[in-house]
């Protein structure tokens, strides 16, 4: 399979990449819409002509991010609406009120390193946000994505946001949940991110001959609100920002980040591509020592693993 490569760089931004599209007619859902890497995206989207629903947790940041969107792109056609990952409940109405086709979903929304938290049902925290999460709304939402490809006569596309983080774990089959060895935010970031990439596998494996095509995205190194949760020391350590609040220069701005994930949303020249992994508005090379930040660990696509972790995953959600 020839590696897909593109005329854009890890420099390029997302309006960049969308910049002569018209998405008009074009229905997306962009999970994490109100802030960072998913704000960028929709308003990439929306300013080519996208119907864009932005799927957010706090309807207050919701509605600032719909305003800011109308102001920079005179776009009417975007909105939001409650979606919460860590609640089942508020993603079966989020899809119940979903009416018609959906040509896009972006599954964007994630959180990174966390303390040792559980849900109520005792799912370690980032696993059950970053996959569980999205891997319920997805199927929830699989109805429309269908209805999307049959009105469009084109595949309807799934964006699964995963990281280079997927380096640091492997989905561990005997103990996902940390019940047994001890808790490392990291590891449990990693797993989550390759369980992001194995989804979008997945799914293409089960979904393609109904017109629904998925692939896996690394945004590159970015400061959003990701990194909430990590003491100010470790981030100071790590060389991602100064003292003074400046972000390391090798870091992509959000608009850049975004940018892959407006490739795999609109761009024609990803057309009838699933089951892969992306980063810096191309695919991905496969991993390798010698580049330790770059790259595609070939667990995180193995087709093995990925039907393995969707009967888990469905065995957990029911």
């Amino acid at each position: 399979m020839t590696r897909l490569t593109t005329p854009f760089s890890a420099a390029s931004t997302a309006a960049e990449v969308v910049d002569g599209l018209d998405l008009s007619g074009r229905r997306m859902v962009v999970t994490g819409g109100g802030s960072g890497l998913g704000l960028e995206t929709s308003r990439a989207l929306a300013a080519a002509g996208a119907d864009v629903t932005l799927a957010v947790r706090n309807p207050d940041q919701g509605e600032e991010a719909v305003a800011d969107i109308r102001r920079t792109t005179g776009s009417e056609t975007v909105r939001h609406a409650h979606a919460d990952l860590q609640d089942r409940a508020s993603l079966e109405a989020f899809a119940a009120a979903w009416t018609g086709p959906l040509h896009v979903l972006v599954n964007n929304a994630g959180i990174m390193a966390t303390p040792l938290t559980r849900t109520p049902e005792g799912w370690e925290i980032q696993f059950a946000n970053n996959h569980l999460g999205h891997f319920a709304l997805s199927l929830a939402l699989r109805d429309a994505l269908v209805a999307g490809a049959e009105e469009s006569g084109t595949p309807s596309r799934l964006v699964s946001l995963s990281s280079t983080g997927h380096h640091r774990s492997p989905v561990v089959f005997d103990d996902v949940m940390f019940e047994r060895r001890e808790y490392d935010p990291w590891a449990a970031y990693g797993q989550s991110k390759t369980a992001n990439s194995l989804f979008a596998v997945g799914a293409t494996q089960r979904w393609a001959d109904e017109g629904v095509l998925a692939n896996a995205v690394h945004p590159g190194g970015i400061m959003t609100n990701l990194q909430r949760h990590m003491p100010e020391q470790e981030i100071l350590d790590r060389g991602w920002r100064d003292a003074e609040g400046t972000p390391n220069p090798a870091f992509k701005t959000p608009e850049q980040g975004a940018a892959t994930s407006a490739l795999l949303a609109a761009s024609p020249l990803v057309e009838g591509v699933g089951g892969r992994y992306f980063e810096d508005v191309a695919e991905a090379v496969p991993f390798s020592d010698e580049k330790p930040g770059v790259g595609v660990k070939a667990y995180a696509l193995d087709p093995e693993a990925a039907d393995r972790l969707w009967q888990y995953t469905a065995g957990l959600l029911g």
